[in-house]
């Protein structure tokens, strides 16, 4: 099992920036990539960025793509999200997820376990 724990999320105004953070624990030799996903009311969990645990190698969805980065500390075993120029759209709970096989990164059905979400608020 890997434990997930997010961190980070608050209120803020149209243009600031937020970093989220999210600490694994236990079995994380298993995890192969770490996602971040969010939820806004009414609407499906949709992707936002997902980072290769080994390689690093980061993907992004097209409505963040310029604005958030992911990143990973392998030695504290944690991914943060840094959002930046934010929108009310950004509006969503995010979620942490750790995936164990290679295919995919997308798609909530491929990670195996979630953190219990952050809420993050964004006003105009």
């Amino acid at each position: 099992q890997v434990q997930l724990v997010e961190s980070g999320g608050t209120s803020v105004q149209a243009g600031d920036s937020l970093k989220l953070s999210c600490a694994a624990s236990g079995r994380t030799f298993e995890v192969n990539a770490m996602g971040w996903f969010r939820q806004a009311p009414g609407k499906e969990r949709e992707f936002v960025a997902a980072i290769r645990w080994t390689g690093g190698q980061t993907y992004y969805a097209d409505a963040v793509k310029g604005r958030f980065t992911i990143s990973r500390d392998k030695a504290k075993s944690t991914v943060n999200l840094q959002m930046d120029n934010m929108k009310g759209e950004d509006t969503a709970v995010y979620y942490c997820a750790a995936k164990r096989m290679v295919p995919g990164l997308a798609l909530p059905s491929e990670y195996d376990y979630w953190g219990q979400g952050t809420q993050v608020t964004v006003s105009s």
